[in-house]
């Protein structure tokens, strides 16, 4: 197995675009990876496309208006680990040796709203009034707050850190400081997460430059390690389940846990050993829940984080310094490559105001329907 790296990311920014179309939000993506690796479009061997609401051969349509090379181009789909599964197939086809430069990347531009439920739901759960999605990220926050004292001022805190983090990045959706009370007072979406709790999906793309260290030593003086990249599906149903296992108590770890604890290994560290973590916040609670489930502390004390600011830049263990999906929003096949681009920028320094001083280890973590997760882990 060789040491895969990243030499190179992109973004296009996070939000609404009108008419903009996808082609040209993705190509913009792509060629800015493909510059910040200072390598150029005709040495990538292969790429892997994530999206979920684009057409068929959306990746083919994208690259070829940077130029018909005819290298294999797959698009890939995993819910909101879709970006983790594209970067997962980018790193087995580098570590095995079959493959020297590949390109993950991801585009997407989502419904305004909540998203289509006959996307993702059975048509009788639709019919039941089962297929919203902030409903299972409420239920999940009422039995955390049940079994642990999770509290709403710790998920309007969250909230307030992550929105003033996404302040300074210029890729983010929403760059405007809120404040506890403005979170509070926002509109209930679902007992108890209000409006400025929750993600919006939203229209983004990001890119990145997978290669051997070998070829990065050659091309790229500021490559990154990638660690760890583990994605997997849930032993038992997870969020959007049928109605009588929307309270059960499984006994497996969870999806999250699972796939960092095999992370942890496969990068020879612990969850002490991390510098940051972007994490899936697509509701204020779920960055409570996943932190624990990370490991990041131990189980019910995840609000513990943010009360004493061990999650802030600045703090401990910053969580989300990009403002988290709570500020960039989520555009799926884009999400997890967009916390890549985040990460790689920390690693190097190169993050601004935002920046995590001393930075060396980063985490980067998704979860979404179906039971679908990921856990990245890069190095410096």
């Amino acid at each position: 197995m060789r040491e895969v790296v990243i030499a190179g990311v992109g973004l296009h920014p996070c939000g609404r675009f009108g008419d903009k179309p996808y082609v040209d939000m993705g190509r913009e993506a792509v060629a800015a990876a493909l510059k910040d690796a200072g390598i150029a479009w005709s040495e990538v061997q292969a790429a892997y496309c994530a999206r979920m609401y684009l057409p068929a051969t959306s990746g083919a349509r994208i690259l070829k208006t940077l130029g018909m090379t005819g290298i294999p181009i797959a698009d890939v789909e995993a819910a909101c680990a879709s970006g983790a599964v594209a970067l997962s197939q980018a790193y087995m086809a580098i570590a095995s040796g079959f493959y020297d430069v590949v390109l993950a990347f991801g585009v997407e531009k989502m419904p305004r709203g909540f998203m289509d439920p006959s996307a993702i739901y059975e048509d009788w759960q639709i019919r039941m009034g089962l297929a919203v999605n902030p409903m299972y990220w409420a239920i999940a926050a009422k039995r955390h707050m049940a079994d642990y004292g999770a509290t709403a001022l710790q998920m309007a805190k969250v909230s307030v850190k992550n929105h003033k983090n996404a302040r300074t990045n210029p890729y983010a959706m929403y760059r405007r400081e809120v404040s506890v009370e403005e979170v509070l007072s926002s509109r209930m979406v679902c007992d108890p997460i209000t409006l400025l709790m929750v993600c919006a999906p939203n229209e983004g793309a990001a890119a990145a430059i997978v290669c051997s260290a070998e070829f990065a030593r050659k091309h790229s003086a500021r490559p990154v390690q990638v660690a760890a990249c583990v994605p997997r599906t849930s032993l038992y149903p997870w969020f959007r389940a049928p109605a009588a296992y929307v309270s059960a108590r499984p006994n497996p770890p969870s999806v999250t846990t699972r796939a960092a604890r095999e992370a942890y290994e496969m990068a020879g560290i612990g969850p002490q050993d991390l510098d940051l973590v972007e994490l899936q916040d697509t509701d204020a609670c779920s960055e409570i829940i996943a932190s624990e489930e990370l490991g990041l502390c131990p189980v019910g004390e995840g609000g513990r984080l943010v009360d004493e600011g061990i999650s802030e830049i600045g703090g401990r263990l910053p969580i989300n310094p990009s403002g988290g999906l709570l500020s960039n929003g989520e555009p799926i096949g884009a999400s997890h490559l967009r916390q890549i681009a985040e990460t790689v920028w920390q690693l190097r320094g190169e993050a601004g105001e935002r920046q995590v001083e001393g930075a060396r280890v980063g985490l980067c973590h998704v979860v979404g329907a179906g039971g679908n997760a990921a856990v990245t882990i890069l190095k410096r």
